[in-house]
């Protein structure tokens, strides 16, 4: 094996031409290595198709987060999983190695405000995305906003797949829209045509007793409920809010101070 390149840059063309940049990058120096290390040209071209491999997936993964608009800062990392509940805590590994995903079940969590709904359906989606799902953050009124829209310019359709192809879509905040007859109805809309197919993730305010208020129309309640109920995860916050925890704490530091 021999790391000179024949016919001057026609490997470097080639690879260009078939759009394999971490080869392209790599095979002169992976040449060098296999020469010095004996390698079998297998093992050298094998090599550079797992650099290749690796670099695409990280490409990916880091082009998804981007795309998710997840919130950068309410990580798993950032969690503090002492203030949940024992029986939320011990569901979070199994829910961010993603099977509910896989089963198009749901994830339902509910929470006076402050309880850290958003900050622990953000972390599992952010453990989502590094297991290369496609996850969509969105506060619900602004993707019932942009829904409206799309239906007003005779796009729904259009718009209801481009949101088909997240594998979960997390609506933050669903106790927060209170919502005219139009708007329930576009909401409605996107959760059946989701559901047994594709997963979200939901916060909410609201118990499933007050979804009236969302939804104006009972049956249309019961139906939304129905729907989301029928393959889901439920998960309640409560205890202080961390808020008003991290409000007393820094009473207390400014005390000692005086």
């Amino acid at each position: 094996m021999t790391s000179r390149e024949p016919e001057g840059t026609t490997v470097a063309v080639l690879l260009k031409k078939l759009r394999l940049p971490s080869f392209l990058a790599s095979y002169g120096e992976m040449a060098t290595k296999a020469e010095k290390g004996g390698w079998t040209f297998p093992r050298y071209l094998q090599s550079l198709a797992e650099l290749e491999i690796g670099d695409r997936e990280r490409r990916r993964i880091e082009r998804n987060l981007r795309q998710s608009c997840l919130p950068r800062d309410k990580t798993l990392a950032t969690l503090v999983e002492s203030d949940l509940p024992r029986k939320v805590r011990t569901q979070i590994p199994s829910l961010c190695q993603g099977g509910f995903v896989d089963r198009a079940e749901n994830l339902l969590v509910f929470g006076l405000p402050g309880r850290g709904k958003t900050h622990l359906c953000s972390a599992i989606g952010h453990e989502l995305v590094q297991r290369g799902y496609k996850v969509l953050f969105q506060p619900t009124f602004l993707l019932v906003q942009r829904l409206l829209v799309a239906k007003k310019e005779l796009t729904l359709e259009r718009a209801l797949r481009r949101l088909d192809s997240y594998q979960v879509v997390l609506l933050d905040d669903l106790g927060y829209v209170q919502q005219d007859r139009e708007e329930m109805e576009i909401l409605f809309t996107f959760l059946a045509e989701r559901y047994e197919r594709r997963s979200v993730m939901i916060t909410s305010n609201l118990v499933f007793s007050e979804w009236d208020k969302i939804f104006k129309d009972p049956m249309t309640t019961a139906a939304a409920i129905d729907r989301l109920v029928h393959h889901a995860t439920i998960l309640e916050l409560t205890g202080e809010s961390y808020r008003a925890k991290s409000a007393k704490q820094k009473n207390r530091k400014g005390g000692k101070g005086n």
